[in-house]
């Protein structure tokens, strides 16, 4: 799930506000809410990054991805 930039400002928007005031019960929950949406966002997208990376040793040339990754690649099609 992508956060959008909006979210982002509304995100910033309530960290200003509470170092400069308090903020009430409805911000706080909608702080929590955001903030675990942008956290989720960015693990989903370093996994995603993570998952298409493919190690080549440099002196052998040889493919030396870790077993582990290299089966997420073939689930997601990624492999032969």
């Amino acid at each position: 799930m992508a956060i959008t930039n909006e979210q982002v400002e509304r995100i910033n928007e309530l960290a200003r506000k509470k170092k400069a005031e308090r903020l009430s019960e409805a911000e706080l929950e909608e702080q929590a809410l955001l903030r675990r949406a942008y956290l989720d966002s960015v693990k989903a997208n370093f996994r995603s990054q993570v998952e298409t990376i493919k190690v080549i040793d440099e002196k052998t040339g040889e493919d030396v991805t870790p077993d582990k990754l290299k089966e997420i690649q073939r689930k997601n099609g990624m492999r032969d």
